[in-house]
């Protein structure tokens, strides 16, 4: 990128940027996520970095944005509340330690790592030991005077706690600095008494805290449950507080709640290794966060380093992967599916997201590419549809430069020419009919060796490719003629590899009816589906006679699925398939008639599980005889609500009465 155009790419990530601040931080509102707007300030510092002189005093990047709400006093703080910098990966964190090295010309300096809360930053104030004055941060400088707010708030004591070991704390001017943050177990309470009184949800914990907060009545503040977090302790005479691990023994001391599992650190493994230790634990905390605080502990070293912009030189916040981010779209191809189906791909500037670098992201439909408004090179917020699946939440369009290009569906298959067509005028995907498609018949193959379905270990991708272009194999029967011998004809394989595929193969020819059904790829055919087909009709002879009037009988399966069963097993070319496996004794077994403790009850889960993937609560639902489903309907009889859910589902279940277990619950109904 050209300094012309990187002024121009800065101009407008400087107005996204201030204009999601405004809404989130006056007015309480946000127009995009958190993640999302880390990522674009990411992006802002990196260009103005590489071009320094392109640095404006007012870039979000130099300051710290915010307005004191009318209604309160503001209140200038004694000294500045700063933000910090953020990195996101080992590499930033090392880049970090190496300019502090360099600064004080050693590595060896002990840190100070903590968890960073996600919740409305404020100074309580203390005079002799008396809490005289609640600040909130503002704009880092000036903030509001919110006292009488944060004194119904029972973790903020009014009167520091007595303590003769370090009673020069309790004279003088004493300053805490710690996070408001509200629970999620008690924001969940919350919602669920505005919801029975016909309110309006609450967005999220920390933009409710902060909206708590600057309530101007303090008795609706008194009516919500509020915690105050200290994490640090400031004097006049600073040499009083020689370390931020002993800021931290003092703030205990006196009476203030603290994160327990903040401790001393040294080098780059011990910060790696706590990294590791939360990536996955922060879920189980009784309050969000996003990442964690690291800081040189010695405080006198770390004021010797210095303020650069916004952020002390000696201190960092380190980002989890973020679950939304920011990237560029740069091209457009179509992608043909093992049932046809031509689905638009957008091959995206490489970006993390959810602990996973991120190339490729499907655009669903060409309707979802104009609604959306999707363009090549269009700057967008990306996100992983149930930690699985990128996909493109919306475009940034005041991001623009005029150079982006429209997506035109293009008329026939990438793969084979195909004219691509659509079954019907209600359809929004465009699908090639071509059933000998390369890309359909490796991808069938797959899909039939896949985990969910018949589980052949060994057969995936790249030796399924290999197979095909060797002429070895033409349709998913084949693979059960292939013998070691074969294989060895191809490089990938060897005289063991060989073997094992082929004794996986053929401890495969009897599966089980559900998993061979959803194995043969039938459009609309899922894992759910598929069970519920073999449990109606315990055979496969039986589901290959069976009408749309039959079908559609089964609870859960509609006209579309109906109609989807009907036409595979009346196309000739499926019927020459099935007979195949018939001669290669091929066959799936009845279905038996299994009865557990969850026998017929209808599960669905929405947010992140902390013991459990979605797909393994699935498994153990159906285990025991239940059916899992991914949508609630009126015949749901469990919603499990695990870390961060959807406000619809949730909202929906308790609009119809349908039970709603934590995952806690969950694992116990389980067991």
């Amino acid at each position: 990128m050209n300094k012309v155009n990187a002024q121009d790419r800065i101009n407008k990530l400087r107005d996204l940027i201030n204009d999601y601040r405004y809404h989130y931080h006056v007015l309480n509102e946000s127009i995009m996520s958190e993640d999302a707007a880390d990522s674009l300030k990411h992006e802002l510092a990196k260009l103005e970095a590489e071009y320094p002189d392109l640095v404006t005093p007012e870039s979000p990047t130099q300051r710290i944005s915010g307005t004191v709400l009318s209604g309160f006093t503001p209140v200038e703080h004694v000294s500045r509340m700063l933000s910090l910098n953020d990195v996101f990966n080992e590499a930033e964190i090392l880049a970090w330690l190496d300019r502090i090295s360099k600064s004080l010309k050693t590595s060896d300096f002990d840190l100070f790592i903590d968890i960073k809360m996600d919740g409305l930053a404020c100074s309580l104030i203390y005079e002799d030991g008396v809490l005289v004055r609640g600040v909130t941060r503002g704009d880092g400088y000036v903030g509001e005077d919110v006292t009488l707010n944060i004194k119904t708030i029972e973790s903020i004591p009014l009167i520091l706690r007595p303590t003769n070991k370090y009673s020069e704390f309790l004279k003088g001017r004493t300053e805490v600095r710690g996070e408001i943050v509200m629970y999620k177990d008690d924001f969940e309470a919350l919602n669920k008494k505005r919801h029975q009184a016909n309110q309006p949800l609450f967005a999220n914990p920390r933009n409710t805290a902060a909206g708590t907060i600057r309530q101007l009545d303090p008795k609706l503040v008194a009516e919500r449950k509020l915690y105050f977090r200290a994490y640090d302790l400031i004097r006049s005479d600073a040499a009083e507080i020689s370390t931020n691990d002993f800021a931290y023994v003092m703030l205990k001391e006196l009476g203030f709640l603290t994160n327990s599992d903040a401790r001393i650190v040294n080098g780059i493994d011990q910060i790696m290794s706590f990294v590791k230790k939360w990536e996955d634990k922060r879920l189980t905390l009784e309050f969000n966060t996003d990442g964690l605080v690291v800081k040189i502990n010695d405080r006198l070293v770390f004021e010797s380093l210095g303020i650069a912009g916004k952020a002390p030189r000696g201190a960092i916040a380190y980002k989890y992967a973020a679950e939304q981010t920011t990237t560029i779209v740069k091209d457009i191809f179509v992608s043909i599916g093992r049932t046809g189906v031509a689905t638009p791909v957008a091959i995206l500037d490489p970006v993390v997201i959810a602990g996973s670098t991120v190339q490729m992201a499907t655009l669903h439909n060409e309707d979802e590419v104009k609604k959306k408004d999707i363009r090549i090179g269009d700057s967008v917020i990306l996100q992983k549809a149930g930690d699985i699946i990128p996909e493109v939440v919306e475009v940034l369009p005041q991001l623009r430069n005029g150079s982006e290009k429209i997506f035109i569906m293009p008329i026939k298959c990438p793969d084979c020419g195909t004219k691509l067509v659509k079954l019907k005028a209600i359809d929004v995907a465009w699908r090639c009919p071509n059933i000998a498609c390369p890309s359909r018949t490796w991808k069938r193959i797959q899909h039939y060796a896949s985990k969910e379905a018949l589980d052949i270990e060994g057969l995936g991708e790249k030796n399924v490719v290999a197979l095909l272009d060797a002429g070895l194999i033409k349709d998913i029967a084949d693979i059960y003629s292939l013998t070691p011998y074969m294989l060895l004809s191809l490089d990938r394989f060897g005289e063991i590899s060989a073997n094992k595929l082929i004794k996986s193969i053929q401890s495969k020819k009897e599966p089980s009816l559900d998993k061979f059904l959803y194995a043969l790829g039938i459009r609309h055919i899922g894992v759910q589906t598929a069970l519920d087909l073999a449990k109606k009709f315990k055979t496969f002879e039986n589901v290959m006679a069976a009408t749309v009037e039959d079908l559609v009988a089964v609870e859960g399966i509609g006209e579309v699925v109906g109609d989807a069963v009907v036409e595979y097993f009346s196309d000739p070319i499926n019927q020459r398939l099935l007979n195949k496996f018939k001669r290669q004794k091929v066959w799936p077994l009845p279905m038996k008639q299994y009865k557990g403790k969850l026998e017929a009850k209808n599960f669905v889960v929405t947010g992140t599980l902390t013991s459990m993937s979605r797909d393994e609560a699935a498994k153990k639902i159906r285990s025991m005889g239940g059916n899992f489903h991914t949508s609630i309907t009126k015949d749901t009889d469990y919603l499990v609500i695990g870390d961060k859910p959807g406000n619809s589902k949730v909202i929906k279940a308790r609009n119809q009465n349908i039970v709603t277990l934590s995952e806690r619950e969950f694992i116990s109904l389980l067991d």
